[in-house]
């Protein structure tokens, strides 16, 4: 598959199988996130890797999302580190440039993942959960796993629709 088809086909994917993923293709997967741009290459993220069922079941517990985050095979927590940050915006546009490589990487060699976002509204129970020092901040969490399901048909505007200024 080409890039563009790799991004237009990349769906959230929200049930998995119980095959487990080698803890290298999640290094892999890690690797792809760190190679986003960051402003002045600070690689402002850092990651937990969760593959414990008893702690995904403590964290299904902090999100609506509960089904997919005890059914994923692995959790991906994704951290901005504040000792490596100097723009908040920059960085936290460098850290969802991660995610979208870990993603689109995940989506090309046949896993499934989603991005979980409602799970912040617990960011500070997550963080003890998870022992975090306290210059990291919970940005998102990526459920993945082989899927049980295909995504849906995607659909988005036209270019045309969200331009709205060009000369």
């Amino acid at each position: 598959m080409d890039i563009f088809e790799i991004i237009r086909s990349r769906r959230s994917i929200r049930r998995f199988t119980e095959e487990p993923v080698p803890d290298e293709i999640i290094d892999r997967i890690i690797e792809a996130g760190a190679w986003a741009p960051s402003g002045l290459n600070n690689q402002p993220w850092k990651f937990a890797v969760i593959k414990d069922g008893d702690l995904k079941k403590k964290l299904a517990g902090l999100t609506h999302y509960s089904g997919t985050v005890s059914g994923a095979n692995a959790l991906i927590a994704v951290f901005l580190d504040h000792s490596l940050s100097y723009d908040r915006t920059k960085d936290t546009q460098a850290i969802g440039a991660c995610i979208q490589n870990m993603l689109l990487f995940i989506h090309s060699i046949g896993l499934g993942a989603v991005w979980l976002g409602q799970i912040l509204a617990n960011r500070d129970r997550v963080q003890d959960l998870l022992e975090c020092p306290e210059d990291f901040e919970l940005m998102a969490v990526i459920a993945l796993g082989y899927p049980a399901s295909k995504g849906g048909e995607g659909k988005r505007r036209e270019p045309a629709q969200s331009v709205f200024f060009r000369k």
